[in-house]
């Protein structure tokens, strides 16, 4: 069957949200507030605060809350004098910079949580078709372009058109030049060029810690990064930015103007296609399979871990080809999970043993075969004996729980809470220490409704025998505003 797909951007004030939805089914979100727009690609003069020569970084003020970390790897792969070194013989940070030096750097990924943004002096120039390294020199490749011929047309094309209009700098040819035409390739180098000189005269006159040049806002960027062959068309929900987005197409993708169309129907166009329902199954824990199994996907710090189980699905063979059904399944739920949610780091898969070579083999094809799609770089490892495979995929911004949800305060992120049985008689061993340091006259104990309903029933025993142990009255309100595990005990 075709692939059918089709972009969805829907534009609000605060927050533009771009949907890829394909074969009717949503693949990936990306999210974009206007407090607090992602900084990827943007270019910055900063200002070296902090050396740490036993990380072999730096920490950066670009002007943000947060400092951003610089490695040494990141500023040798820029200077010339280190080009082509192996990583180990990179000089020490302390050689590189200094406190007080000002750096040009780029942002590579997105502060995420408690930790700055991470940072590069190679600066680059993105653009549809190429991506433009002003102090580079070399041309580079996509690996995705595997026609041997097709590479070297597009080599010798851009090396051709640096000696044309004497450019200078190095170029990345992107995988989507593989079907653009000469001329595109020849307005992409042009329009980089000219973007940079814009760049550099901004440099000459930049304070530190500030801002120089920014990347276009998401709506365009889904243009230049999320296009491709079989893209259908990009619906958008606002005139303004349906405007703006083909005069942006007119000028550097002219071939996706007639792609572009200006949603204007009653119904949301997020809730036309489904995508706010996709959205809040997003947020679960558990996706339900086709077959009846199910996948627990749990997002920590450290790594997230997603554990497959058959559920009710018994099948109609035997158990072996249960379970690899049941895995076969999920290796393509779990690609679109990863993407849809935008997980990074690394990720752990515990599959269902399964005993058979074959099917490991099987169920390992169709997992890469699924992320094949995936346009962030990702690796992944043979089924362990323990039927785990470890999959590393690179972060360059919060995922999308990260971004829509907060930690929740009445467990704090772990995920479950104290039963109203264990804060009760955590509450009656409370009042006794207290009895025996202050010798109160009276208590009062100021907790949640569902705390002192207990205390008022199953444990009213245990109440009554601690007012006769301490021999002081014990008196209980509830408070509407207090959570399961909050309390107070007043003394009088």
């Amino acid at each position: 069957m075709a692939t059918k797909e089709e972009i969805l951007i829907n534009v609000t004030p605060r927050e533009t949200r771009v949907a890829v939805v394909e074969n009717g089914v949503l693949q990936e979100l990306h999210i974009e507030r206007t407090l607090s727009r992602g900084i990827v690609g943007n270019i910055f003069k900063g200002k070296v605060v902090r050396v740490l020569p036993g990380m072999q970084a730096a920490f950066v003020d670009i002007g943000l809350d947060k400092n951003g970390f610089l490695h040494a790897a990141d500023i040798a792969r820029n200077d010339p004098a280190f080009a082509g070194e192996p990583m180990r013989d990179i000089p020490p940070i302390q050689e590189l910079v200094h406190e007080g030096k000002s750096v040009y750097v780029q942002v590579l990924k997105d502060p995420i949580g408690s930790k700055g943004a991470r940072l590069t002096t190679e600066l680059s120039m993105p653009s549809r078709n190429l991506v433009y390294l002003p102090n580079g020199q070399d041309i580079g490749i996509s690996q995705k372009i595997e026609n041997e011929s097709e590479r070297n047309r597009l080599r010798d094309l851009v090396q051709s058109q640096i000696e044309e209009h004497e450019l200078s700098g190095g170029f990345i040819i992107r995988t989507l030049a593989e079907s653009a035409n000469d001329k595109d390739i020849a307005n992409d180098m042009v329009f980089q060029q000219r973007l940079w000189l814009n760049v550099t005269a901004a440099m000459q006159s930049a304070e530190p810690a500030t801002l120089i040049h920014e990347d276009v806002p998401l709506s365009l960027r889904t243009m230049r990064d999320l296009v491709h062959d079989d893209l259908e068309k990009i619906q958008i929900d606002s005139k303004e930015s349906f405007d703006k987005a083909r005069e942006f197409a007119s000028d550097y993708m002219p071939e996706l103007v007639d792609k572009l169309e200006y949603y204007s129907g009653g119904q949301p166009l997020f809730g036309l296609y489904s995508i706010e329902q996709e959205i809040e199954t997003a947020m679960n824990r558990k996706v339900m399979l086709k077959s009846g199994g199910d996948l627990i996907i749990d997002q920590t710090e450290a790594m997230t871990t997603i554990d497959v189980n058959t559920g009710s699905f018994v099948g109609r063979r035997n158990q072996e080809e249960t379970l690899f059904k049941t895995n076969l399944e999920a290796s393509t739920e779990i690609a679109r999970q990863v993407r849809l949610r935008n997980l990074g780091g690394i990720i752990i898969i515990d599959f269902i043993d399964m005993q058979s070579t074959k099917h490991k083999r099987q169920v390992l094809a169709a997992l890469e075969a699924a992320f094949s799609k995936d346009r962030v770089k990702i690796n992944i490892t043979d089924i362990s004996p323990l039927g785990l495979v470890e999959i590393t995929r690179k972060r360059t911004r919060e995922s999308l729980e990260q971004i829509l949800c907060e930690t929740c305060p009445s467990c704090e992120g772990r995920g479950s809470i104290k039963t109203v049985q264990t804060v009760c008689y955590e509450i009656l061993r409370e009042v006794l220490r207290e009895d025996r340091q202050y010798k109160a006259q009276t208590y009062t104990i100021v907790a949640a409704q569902s705390v002192v309903d207990l205390l008022l029933d199953e444990e009213a025993s245990s109440l009554a025998d601690l007012q006769e142990f301490i021999d002081r009255p014990i008196s209980l309100q509830a408070d509407p505003f207090y959570t399961q595990l909050e309390y107070d005990i007043a003394l009088s």
